[in-house]
């Protein structure tokens, strides 16, 4: 444990996470998109000067193993005082295309004592359909822009012109793309001048000594939350609904160990990686499992690489977890991060029954509307749905779960910002699973798009239905629809002017046996129409 007293530690703690958080803060405020500045589809974090992350806005959860290794790649490559680095390379530190990283050295006196860093997803960064997530992608090439980590800024004040223009010209929407840019490169000089702030008031030494401390702080709640867990060896598989190239189902297996303090998880067993776009590179698959971590243990222990010291991951090269280039992955990101986390809490369904709820949608519903024909916007939204029944109490309505932390954009900034129109967008009545504790209910969502564009799906859980627990009942399927014609679970198409797109999302499973439900909660069910009338 770092020499630091405990009064001073707190301070500091709160101090660093205080200004992560308001990074994310300038982030948003600032952003120009609706997709960041609406949905908060972003994150933002410090990092030491060894690249150990030391705090984290509670943003996006697929970002929690992801940035780490953005911030490696950057150290990699000889970063000076003042520079800013671009990146959004899924083999270079990246997690899929559409999320730009930038990450700023920030230093005193010439010396680097950490790293100020933001990811935004960008609604488009070029490719082969509007919106940067084809469904039928077999290589990356096709999904846009693929940017190792490179110099946007070298020194404060002298941005790389060359580099900007670059990728400004390789996708659609300069104008909002470069606002973006703009947004998080503030967020990360707000970051920089706190961090100097601290220093100043507290010493460089002092600061560094927190670091430690407050790593070390995380890593032992978190040894103590984990020895609480039952020791043994948990395994469970789950499956995708086919690679957007065939609906084949891509098996997921993942074993748990549980010995005194410590956690292994190991994916062997898992799918080699495949033609379409659901791999998901390492850094995902590492997300997802700290998220399942942190889910089952204390979600309190503030997050930094103190949280993740006691667990290892095992993930068989060249799988659908770990592809190698240029395997396409934009899937993999939104979707494939959602089974996994599926797979690990059915692992451990057994051992922690009393406390985990039956699985939710399992899915983000990814919708991403782009303009042809001269009509250049670029609309996308992952769409909320039901989330699983606890062991207490029902699920919850129209949420985002798992991998996803994002909101909902507005009607009213939808239709100001693109030449669409809501039709519906409501709950969805009889998607809940039926159980003692009834699951969420999806969620339906019906726009049209009144110029000629392109529509890409990318969804899951629309043949294999979210789990009950505990004799409850699944949840419904999603259903995707394009003039009321069913669309499969990952499709790209060409649509006219005047064309409706609805997307219905899956209900949690339900908890316990059906008939332990109290006639007063069926009443109300029935009242608040979560349920027909006639059920």
């Amino acid at each position: 444990m770092s020499d630091i007293d405990p009064v001073t530690l707190e301070i500091l703690r709160n101090r660093l996470t205080e200004v992560a958080e308001e990074m994310g803060n300038v982030l948003i405020q600032g952003a120009y998109s609706p997709n960041i500045k609406e949905r908060q589809d972003c994150s933002t974090a410090l990092f030491d000067a060894s690249g150990r992350m030391i705090a984290q806005a509670e943003h996006i959860p697929v970002h929690l193993g992801a940035l780490p290794e953005a911030v490696e790649a950057v150290r990699n490559r000889d970063p000076s005082p003042g520079d800013v680095w671009v990146l959004n390379d899924p083999f270079s530190g990246g997690n899929h295309l559409p999320d730009i990283t930038l990450v700023s050295p920030i230093a005193v006196d010439e010396e680097i004592i950490a790293y100020g860093v933001s990811r935004a997803h960008h609604a488009d960064v070029g490719g082969m359909v509007p919106g940067s997530m084809p469904a039928g992608a077999t290589e990356i090439y096709q999904e846009g822009l693929r940017i190792p980590p490179v110099r946007l800024y070298r020194g404060k004040d002298t941005i790389d012109e060359d580099v900007l223009n670059l990728i400004l010209t390789n996708i659609r929407g300069q104008r909002e793309r470069r606002a973006d840019l703009r947004a998080q490169l503030a967020a990360n000089r707000r970051g920089e001048d706190r961090i100097r702030e601290i220093a100043d008031e507290y010493g460089v030494e002092q600061l560094k000594n927190a670091f430690d401390a407050v790593i070390d702080y995380s890593r032992t709640r978190m040894q103590r939350e984990i020895e609480k867990l039952p020791d043994g060896e948990y395994t469970a598989e789950e499956a995708m609904e086919g690679d957007g190239v065939t609906e084949d189902p891509v098996p997921i297996v993942a074993t748990i160990r549980i010995h005194g303090d410590t956690i292994t998880v190991n994916f062997e067993g898992t799918a080699q990686q495949v033609d379409g776009n659901i791999n998901a590179p390492r850094a995902v698959a590492k997300s997802a499992v700290y998220f399942v971590v942190r889910a089952i243990t204390d979600p309190d222990i503030p997050p930094n690489q103190g949280c993740y010291d006691p667990v290892t991951i095992s993930i068989p090269e060249g799988s659908l977890l770990d592809p190698t280039p240029p395997a396409a992955v934009v899937g993999g990101n939104v979707e494939t991060s959602q089974r996994i986390t599926d797979v690990l809490f059915l692992s451990l369904s057994e051992p922690l029954a009393d406390e985990l709820p039956a699985q939710s949608q399992g899915t983000m519903n990814n919708l991403i509307i782009g303009g042809r024909q001269g009509n250049e916007f670029t609309y996308y939204e992952t769409i909320g749905g039901g989330f699983g029944a606890r062991p207490d109490k029902d699920g919850i309505d129209g949420v985002h779960v798992g991998m996803t932390n994002t909101l909902n954009t507005p009607v009213e900034a939808l239709e100001s910002e693109y030449p669409m129109h809501v039709e519906r967008y409501m709950l969805r009545p009889d998607s809940g699973g039926d159980g003692k504790y009834r699951g969420g209910m999806g969620i339906e969502r019906s726009i049209t798009v009144d110029v000629p564009a392109t529509v890409s799906l990318l969804t899951e859980r629309r043949r294999s239905p979210p789990k009950g627990s505990a004799g409850g009942k699944p949840g419904a399927t999603g259903e995707n629809l394009i003039d009321g014609t069913p669309v499969g679970a990952k499709s790209t198409q060409k649509v006219d002017a005047g064309t409706t797109v609805r997307v219905r999302t899956p209900g949690g499973g339900g908890h316990g046996p059906p008939e332990q439900r109290s006639e007063d909660d069926r009443q109300n069910d029935r009242q608040d129409e979560t349920v027909s009338s006639n059920e």
